[in-house]
């Protein structure tokens, strides 16, 4: 008995080990039938095996092509089958993609982030106004929330001055404007603290009602 022992480290290397053994045996006695009727009914039956062995990709897109990819590739391009899909090439899976093209942006201040750049932009390509002295102070309000999570020290507004500055290329200047970006901090400041005293009322008040439920529920038994 000890001498009919079979380890994996003896046994052929299997092309795509996340489907074990069985299929890999199921797909070599396809590739052995000559009839191409039953070679064909044989490889349609893998495949609904193989489909059930990954029933969480089911709502993948194409998800019946990659099985019959996946298919030839177990059979390492043996398999002489009728496929409803183009069928693979050796030469196709050893080709290497093409390397992506990431945008190469390399900011002074990287701690703002590319996106306030393009803010920015917008800002200086609008007319002067009361919408666009609302979004100046949104953004240098912003710029300062992203500076302060970089370095957790407190910032005087001048340096978000001078980097709005900056970065517009001299186009949007505050400045003249620190009184009107503190007021605007400060109403930041007094949202957060409303917010946090209504969360904190609210989840008390539940509270009450929950024991008052519980202690009405005691008196009735």
């Amino acid at each position: 008995m000890i001498d009919n022992l079979e380890y994996n480290t003896e046994r052929p290397k299997l092309n795509i080990p996340d489907y074990g053994r069985h299929i890999q045996k199921m797909v070599d006695q396809a590739i052995s039938i000559e009839d191409a009727i039953e070679r064909n009914k044989m490889a349609k039956g893998i495949i609904a095996v193989m489909g059930n062995l990954n029933p969480h990709l089911r709502d993948v897109p194409d998800f019946q092509h990659m099985l019959w990819d996946q298919l030839f590739i177990i059979a390492d391009f043996k398999l002489d089958v009728e496929s409803p899909y183009e069928i693979p090439t050796r030469e196709a899976l050893a080709e290497r993609p093409a390397p992506l093209e990431y945008p190469q942006n390399f900011p002074k201040y990287r701690f703002y982030g590319n996106n306030i750049k393009g803010m920015i932009d917008v800002a200086v390509s609008w007319e002067d106004g009361e919408k666009k002295d609302g979004l100046v102070l949104t953004i240098a309000n912003h710029m300062k929330k992203c500076f302060l999570n970089w370095n957790k020290d407190t910032v005087d507004d001048d340096v978000i001055f001078n980097h709005l500055f900056e970065l517009s290329d001299g186009k949007l200047n505050l400045k003249e404007s620190d009184e009107v970006l503190r007021e605007s901090s400060k109403l930041m400041q007094h949202k957060k603290r409303y917010n946090t005293t209504h969360k904190k009322s609210t989840s008390n008040h539940k509270k009450n009602n929950n024991n008052n439920n519980r202690n009405n529920n005691r008196k009735r038994y």
